[in-house]
């Protein structure tokens, strides 16, 4: 499975070796949780059990209350109110599954930030950061269509604006928003259509899952250091690296267990907190919401999506060149998407020969600045579409694209980066092994 040195699976009873010959799901297993993982990842490392808790949370709460769930828009709204208010512990894995998108969603934030600071989509892992981007596109896709099931106010208009956006696509958008919704407008035919991609697409989700796991231990785990695991000998790995099993999986469900503390905290004592009020009004296509939002964790890409208004000098620019058919909503499509293809596509725009942000000064700044643009983004998108919030939005879209545009090729020419330590060994020595007379005494833990 992976190409780091190390113990494999042999079966040693008859009936292992029959099993192992015919089918080896238990060498599978067994290579799976012995892996050799880098010895110094720190607890930005937790967060890959924790998306798989979330998505297994996700599809388990979701099969049981699509049991209950009526895709209609007479009997939709209805539905979920029965489901809260008939259904043993129906209101508990409403809230559970409702309240579990939103740690979905900070988990993955936090996993992207993390692979985008210790650089975990340099060379050789190109392929395992494209398949989590389009796992996290997946994401979207099906947290945009659930938020449109309990066909709330929010919902319906939510909706309604983000397909009508597909509308303003020159040439094909009347035609592609019409397959979307399944009829002109949002109505029973667009529900059905989400309810039945809602479900499905978790499960696809689950499979591409196994393939990112797959990808990176093919490739190997990166660490805070970015050197690689020396791969020389089983020896040298060994120094390197500790099997995956118990360390980390202890590690690992030590902070699960901490987060779902606070997980369940919210979900017995504040489960609406992060809802919207209107969503808890039935949908009523003749009366508009005062203001239109989607979920906190859309708000970012939907500030850029609003930043690009007609009166922005680029879009002036676009519209006159293309004699009107590029127009601002076509424009601030193509930017909300634009903006998540630049984060796939940083493995070619990082040109910088260290992979990890802690030996990169200048990359520091810039890092952290990109992460408080997020923030801003986040913060904008749910403010009204006036000023000044149009104006913040739109330097906030700019710095987000001259980040990967601009930044980080730069970056890598003019910036002088600090040595990497050698090994793995010799940087988890330097921060864990103890000090005995003022001088460091190597250990290693698996002895």
């Amino acid at each position: 499975m992976s190409g780091i040195p190390h113990d494999h699976y042999e079966p040693k009873t008859g009936g292992e070796k029959w099993i192992h010959s015919r089918l080896p799901i238990v060498g599978l297993m067994y290579d799976t949780l012995m892996i050799p993982t880098p010895k110094n990842l720190n607890w930005m490392w937790i967060w890959g059990i924790v998306l798989t808790f979330c998505l297994a949370l996700q599809i388990v709460t979701g099969i049981v209350l699509a049991m209950h769930y009526t895709p209609s828009t007479d009997a939709a709204f209805a539905s979920v109110e029965h489901i809260m208010r008939n259904v043993n512990g129906g209101y508990m894995l409403r809230y559970l599954h409702m309240n579990g998108a939103s740690l979905f969603f900070i988990a993955v934030y936090a996993h992207i930030f993390r692979g985008l600071y210790y650089g975990s989509y340099k060379a050789p892992r190109e392929i395992t950061w494209i398949i989590g981007m389009i796992i996290y596109l997946l994401m979207m896709a099906t947290a945009f269509m659930g938020y449109v099931l309990p066909w709330g106010q929010m919902s319906f208009w939510g909706a309604t604006v983000i397909t009508g956006l597909f509308g303003a696509i020159p040439f094909i958008g009347d035609a592609l928003q019409t397959l979307l919704l399944g009829g002109p407008a949002v109505d029973n035919a667009t529900l059905n259509r989400f309810f039945s991609l809602h479900y499905l697409l978790p499960f696809v989700t689950a499979g591409l899952v196994i393939l990112h796991i797959w990808a990176f231990h093919t490739t190997g785990n990166n660490n805070p250091t970015g050197v690689d695991v020396r791969r020389t000998s089983k020896e040298e790995a060994e120094k390197d690296t500790l099997p995956f099993w118990p360390y980390f999986v202890i590690k690992d469900l030590f902070a699960l267990g901490v987060i779902l503390v606070v997980f369940f905290a919210v979900v017995g004592f504040m489960p609406n907190y992060l809802g919207h009020p209107d969503n808890y009004i039935e949908a009523n296509a003749l009366a508009t919401p005062a203001h239109i939002v989607p979920e906190w964790y859309f708000l970012p890409f939907y500030a850029i999506l609003r930043a690009f208004t007609p009166d922005v000098w680029v879009v002036m620019f676009a519209s006159f060149i293309s004699g009107g058919i590029i127009t601002a909503a076509f424009f601030g499509v193509v930017a909300m998407f634009a903006a998540i293809a630049v984060m796939a596509a940083v493995p070619w725009l990082d040109t910088s020969r260290v992979r990890s942000g802690r030996y990169r000064p200048m990359f520091k700044w810039w890092f952290w600045l990109f992460v408080i643009d997020f923030m801003v983004l986040m913060w904008v998108g749910a403010m009204p579409a006036e000023e000044p919030y149009n104006t913040i939005a739109l330097i906030a879209a700019t710095y987000w694209f001259a980040y990967f545009l601009v930044i980080l090729p730069l970056l890598g020419v003019i910036e002088k980066p600090l040595t990497p330590p050698d090994t793995i060994e010799e940087d988890f020595n330097a921060h864990y092994a103890p000090k005995v007379g003022g001088t460091t005494t190597i250990v290693n833990p698996a002895e």
